[in-house]
């Protein structure tokens, strides 16, 4: 399965958010490893995005889009910080 970095994430976020989020920087609420979105592990091609923690790869976050509006989960990560 394709894989990208983060920043295949860089315009739906933009979109959902108002604001670059690729320096945004996250933990790992599995292995508690910190990263900026950037550096995730993207599926794109799921039934939605998926980006993963390049270090144990639990879900970050998932993002989908039913009759046109966007479900973010972000129940992967603790905190979020500006880079």
């Amino acid at each position: 399965m394709e894989t990208l970095d983060g920043n295949a994430l860089a315009g739906l976020l933009e979109e959902i958010f108002g604001e670059d989020m690729t320096g945004v920087i996250i933990t790992c609420r599995a292995c508690q490893a910190s990263a900026a979105i950037a550096e995730t592990v993207v599926y794109p091609r799921l039934p939605g995005a998926v980006a993963r923690c390049r270090s144990c790869t639990a879900i970050l976050i998932a993002i989908t889009q039913v009759r046109g509006i966007y479900c973010v989960d972000t129940l992967g990560f603790d905190t979020r910080q500006p880079a």
